[in-house]
């Protein structure tokens, strides 16, 4: 695809953006100022489309498997927190697990879901904590969606998150995560430093997919 002189990153807005790669399926390009490597906005699916896809999701409540998976995020966010400290799970999906694991821990959490769970009431809220678990990749505007998040997150709040990071060029070439044709948004440790940076937060590498952000003010 030949690089749009309008084509603009959707989390910094900078223009300073070069090709990165293409497959057969999409093109994808990298942000010179915040590293965020996205698909144009052509190439994305429509909210029905991603839809037809996210039903045919297992994300079951009771299923150890995938408590275990989000158990990566949630033991580690649950250590940082204080007691009776109140969250939201945004894009918890069909099966909202994590809410569940972390109410057991005593931390009452609500619910949100562009999708299944669009409870426009809980984005007027104020939170201790934010858990995305495998959200982000699907913002087709992340630079507004993390705006909203860290405007719903108290001082000293947390906003934790699971995504799979880039490594690098030749890492994404190979890349499984990529296939997925409702991700669209792919973040590097140097997306979540500028992120960190923009929104003042001190970060937490985790995991090779859990990087905590914690509000400074």
């Amino acid at each position: 695809m030949k690089l749009d002189d309008h084509l603009h990153c959707p989390l910094c807005e900078e223009s300073k953006i070069e090709h990165f790669h293409s497959d057969k399926q999409r093109d994808y390009f990298l942000c010179s100022t915040c590293a965020l490597v996205f698909v144009p906005p052509a190439q994305q699916l429509d909210l029905q489309q991603q839809k037809t896809i996210y039903d045919h999701h297992q994300n079951d409540v009771h299923d150890q498997g995938y408590r275990k998976f989000l158990s990566r995020l949630a033991i580690p966010l649950s250590a940082r927190l204080l007691p009776g400290a109140s969250g939201l799970d945004f894009g918890c999906g069909p099966g909202p697990a994590l809410s569940s694991m972390l109410k057991e821990q005593g931390f009452p959490t609500a619910i949100y879901d562009p999708i299944y769970a669009d409870f426009a009431e809980v984005l007027q809220g104020r939170y201790d904590f934010i858990s995305c678990t495998e959200v982000a990749e699907h913002f087709t505007a992340p630079g507004l969606e993390f705006s909203r998040l860290f405007s719903m997150i108290k001082t000293q709040g947390i906003l934790a998150i699971m995504t799979k990071r880039v490594i690098d060029r030749q890492a994404f070439t190979q890349w499984h995560y990529k296939a997925d044709p409702t991700h669209v948004c792919f973040f590097s440790d140097r997306t979540f430093l500028w992120l960190a940076d923009r929104f003042r937060c001190q970060i937490e590498f985790i995991d090779r997919d859990v990087v905590i952000l914690s509000r400074l003010n």
